[in-house]
């Protein structure tokens, strides 16, 4: 209940959803107040009201967004209010003709002023947005003065509203005095405050406040682009909520021994990059990309395919290789747009061998095996802790674009897996960490993952109540405090440095300015996440299910937290069988198991599930028996099979590739340069061609 109520309501925690639930409530108490004219009620519902909104703005809460969608938006919530107090005056018979002619005229005077508000508010953030958005750039040489402070700026419509407040309390002030003075005092706070609000903005319409033209900045790019010499471009674009794909190369991009850039093409991932060193350039425009001088690149990376890598792929001077997010048996992986690209870089022998039976179009010596840098966080299964239970985590895929039944064990099997797993005879905890595209688009994955987490919620109740956890839950309460107090701690550091980094986050040039990651940033960021991670683990008890969401913790986090892994055909098997651990895939689609691991390469050293999950009692026996574990032996030659040896490292020939492509292009390259050299023009006209003879010609036989 308490899930269906915080999505209808568009809220992520209990307290957004009491907030809401509150805010709802306040007008129809507003209203009543105003129809019976009980002026008390009045006043406490419309405190009520402003308070829990301005809450929810500080929050971010989704509810809000969803109430601009649904026409409710804050502006009309405010004039709602102004309506309601009209009415008030009117049937608590406190409608003088000089209160309601005040009132009336200070609101209307009021919301004139919004318009030229926004229109100002829209053209600053418009005329101080860069046509490149940037990180760690040095924009000292491209003059970018500052913008309109803070305090002007942030939450500006949320901020001009609130300033018809004075006339608000006035008003209520003198229908209650009978003293309309209060009300014409309230009126001209108001209309001074709102009218220095314009104001004040103006000052940073004029040419000194503004950064340099489109023009400018894109020949100073030019001009930075030639000077740093970038040899590798790491190319993303997606949604939002698809940074993760790019995130996990930045570290593996870092450390190679090149200079390379990162390129996005959407302003909103800037905000869902991790913290890196490398130089960020953000190119929202086709025209501006395809006009900066990208001549010294060599070698670029694509984590995914989308339609905008046309913009670079046009580059004839640079190799362009297909990395990917993740490396699996979907039918993303035999994607035939990938021959497009000049390389195609796999983890293992698998991928090969994928391209090859696809038949795509995908050449075999364009193939390149690389392993899988991002993979050294995965520990080895070590050593069980007495006297715990194993963890076993689902981690299921999302549906996909298409209705596949055996995209995602979701919907035909989920519920199955998660109620036998809480129902084991020897007890198991259960992590469940859903896919974040899941109910994207599908209705029943969405209420299949709402039910899951419900019987996870009910299992973890119930066995908070157990006696058998008891004694354990009290001799750790302590522990567990001190590591929710932890969280908290870490938690508000890194909100503050978020405050931090979004101040002006509406003002493109100075965020770009600004945006230079300080020296050891990174290293203090990885040990925090290592400490936050180490709080949440410990912050409940070794013995609770727990759904398991958001960008903390990691997947990685979460296979290194489990005894074994339940999924399906995804890059996230693959990448768990670098733990070594066992792990149970499950056949949504009904092929057999037999022809379920003919056609899914890293399923072959799997339990294998149908949609009953009845197979979850052999991988439950690996977990608790060794001896009991068949497949151990598989598992060692399928991770060298998918994700390539152990020796060189993966780092090593991801540098080794880099380094040979970055050849290849330079090679191709001083090629094309010399063409025109041997192909100089003669210096003396060409004979002419010989007559034909009568009856011969171009017709003839």
């Amino acid at each position: 209940m308490k899930a269906l109520l915080q999505r209808v309501l568009g809220t992520t925690t209990a307290g957004e959803s009491a907030t809401a639930t509150l805010l709802f409530l306040s007008y129809p108490g507003m209203l009543l107040g105003a129809l019976i004219g009980n002026l008390p009620l009045f006043a406490g519902a419309a405190g009520v009201s402003l308070l829990t909104d301005h809450v929810l703005h500080r929050r971010r809460a989704p509810l809000i967004g969803r109430l601009g969608r649904a026409r409710a938006g804050l502006t009309i919530r405010f004039l709602l209010r102004e309506l309601l107090l009209l009415l008030l005056l009117v049937r608590a018979d406190l409608a003088e003709p000089a209160l309601l002619t005040v009132a009336v005229a200070g609101f209307v005077l009021f919301h004139a002023f919004q318009a030229p508000h926004t229109g100002l508010v829209m053209m600053l953030r418009r005329r101080r947005r860069l046509p490149v958005a940037t990180r760690n750039i040095d924009l000292s040489t491209l003059p970018v003065p500052d913008g309109a402070p803070r305090g002007l700026t942030h939450r500006a419509t949320e901020k001009m509203l609130h300033l018809e407040l004075p006339l608000f309390a006035a008003v209520l002030t003198a229908a209650v005095t009978g003293t309309i003075e209060h009300a014409l005092i309230g009126a001209a706070v108001t209309t001074l405050a709102a009218l220095l609000y314009l104001l004040a903005l103006l000052p940073y319409l004029r040419a000194g406040k503004l950064p340099p033209s489109p023009e400018h900045t894109l020949d100073w790019f030019d001009g930075w682009l030639r000077t740093h010499q970038p040899t590798v471009a790491l190319y993303f674009s997606g949604s939002q909520d698809s940074a993760y794909q790019v995130n996990m190369w930045l570290e593996t991009v870092e450390r190679l021994d090149a200079k390379a850039v990162v390129i996005l093409r959407e302003r909103n991932i800037l905000p869902q990059l991790s913290t890196t060193t490398l130089p960020v350039l953000c190119v929202p425009s086709a025209v501006d990309l395809m006009n900066l001088d990208l001549s010294m690149l060599r070698v670029g990376l694509y984590p995914a395919n989308v339609g905008k890598n046309l913009h670079l792929l046009r580059v004839p001077t640079m190799k362009h290789v297909f990395i990917g997010h993740g490396d699996s048996d979907k039918l993303a992986s035999i994607n035939p747009y990938t021959k497009a690209y000049d390389e195609v870089w796999t983890a293992g022998r698998a991928g090969r061998d994928r391209y090859a039976l696809a038949d795509v179009g995908v050449r075999d010596e364009d193939i390149v095996e690389v392993g899988r840098p991002q993979l050294a966080p995965i520990r080895p299964a070590g050593k069980p802790v007495e006297g715990r239970i194993p963890t076993i985590l689902y981690a299921p895929t999302w549906e996909g674009w298409t209705d596949d039944p055996g995209n995602t064990s979701l919907i035909l099997a989920g519920e199955n897996i998660v109620r036998r797993l809480i129902e084991s005879p020897v007890p198991v905890r259960v992590l469940y960490k859903p896919h974040p595209f899941t109910g994207m688009r599908s209705p029943a994955a969405r209420a299949a993952d709402q039910r899951i987490r419900a019987l996870i919620e009910k299992a973890a109740a119930d066995r908070a109540a157990d006696p058998r956890w008891a004694a354990e839950s009290e001799r750790t309460a302590a522990e567990r405090a001190r590591a929710l107090q932890m969280l908290r701690e870490i938690d508000k550091r890194r909100a503050a440095d978020t405050e931090s980094d979004e101040l002006g986050s509406w003002d493109d040039a100075s965020v770009s300015r600004d945006a230079l990651t300080p020296p050891g940033r990174a290293a203090e960021e990885t040990a925090l996440r290592a400490e936050w991670n180490e709080a949440f683990w410990r912050s409940f008890g070794w013995w609770e299910h727990r759904v398991v969401t958001g960008p903390a913790p990691l997947l990685f986090d979460c296979f290194n937290e489990s005894a074994a892994l339940v999924s399906d055909i995804s890059s996230v098997v693959s990448d768990f069988v670098a733990s070594g651990k066992p792990y149970a895939v499950t056949d949504s689609a009904g092929l057999g198991a037999e022809e379920f691991r003919r056609q899914n390469t890293a399923v072959r050293a799997a339990v294998i599930l149908d949609n009953t999950a009845e197979g979850l009692t052999e991988l439950l026996a690996a977990v608790h028996d060794p001896a009991a574990d068949t497949l151990a032996e598989e598992r060692v030659e399928l991770k060298e099979y998918l994700l390539g040896p152990d020796r060189p490292t993966s780092p090593e020939r991801f540098q080794a590739a880099i380094d040979d492509l970055t050849a290849r292009a330079e090679a191709r390259n001083n090629g094309v340069i010399r063409i025109p050299a041997q192909a100089t023009p003669p210096t003396t006209a060409p004979a002419p061609p010989p007559t034909a003879a009568p009856g011969v010609g171009a017709g003839a036989p």
